[in-house]
């Protein structure tokens, strides 16, 4: 997936309000940039670390910039949580992830219920042969790729509705995608959210699949690297 460009340098002064991080550009000006990460950003967030910016000039947007990449220890981070979703449609629509089986068309944005939407759906023959939701992680704790970072409800619905799909007799996908190339494997941090770790693991005793891939990122793109290691 293409970043936006240019990307410009800069240094993080803070995060705040979840949505909003101020950075320091090398005239010395300081901006406010959009945070498309919720999260808790644990050991990124950190003011000093070397950022990239990119800017826009349009109108509609509140603000000028983005956060696109933070770096820790000399490891790039990229934080736009949408970014996952393009990735991995990047990847299913190119035939460049193994594993899948076949199909024929990959469907955003799937219509469950009146409430519930997954990210995807891969169509064989005019059937749904799989379904998949994609989280993204941008956790390094210990060398462990960590999920999730703050608690979230949204992401334990999502578990039951894989589960209860697969109960129905059909296959569906968990697909964890970290934004770094520096960690191997995942792990769920049942510490942060007890809810989800339980919803976890009924949807893999349902038979729900886990997958989980690194990424590599540089200031043009970011792919998918190499498959994890998930502790089930």
């Amino acid at each position: 997936m293409k970043l936006p460009q240019p990307l410009i340098g800069a240094t993080l002064v803070k995060r705040y309000k979840r949505f909003l991080a101020d950075a320091r550009l090398a005239d010395g000006r300081i901006v406010t940039a959009h945070c498309a990460d919720p999260g808790r950003l644990p050991g990124l967030a950190v003011e000093g670390a070397p950022v990239m910016l990119s800017p826009s000039d349009d109108p509609k947007r509140k603000l000028a910039y983005r956060l696109e990449i933070i770096e820790q220890d000399g490891v790039r981070v990229a934080l736009n949580t949408m970014n996952a979703n393009r990735i991995v449609r990047e990847a299913l629509e190119s035939r460049n992830i193994g594993g899948f089986g076949e199909y024929d068309r990959v469907l955003p944005e799937v219509r469950i219920d009146s409430s519930t939407r997954l990210d995807f759906a891969l169509q064989h023959e005019d059937a749904v042969s799989r379904y998949i939701e994609v989280k993204n992680v941008s956790w390094n704790r210990d060398g462990i790729g960590a999920f999730p970072d703050a608690v979230t409800k949204r992401g334990a619905k999502h578990l039951r509705t894989l589960a209860d799909l697969v109960r129905k007799g059909h296959r569906a996908v968990l697909l964890f995608v970290a934004q770094r190339g520096d960690i191997q494997r995942l792990a769920i941090a049942g510490d942060i959210d007890p809810d989800y770790l339980q919803a976890f693991r009924e949807a893999i005793g349902a038979g729900v699949e886990c997958v989980a891939f690194n990424c590599t990122v540089n200031e043009i793109e970011i792919r998918l690297a190499a498959r994890m290691e998930v502790a089930l």
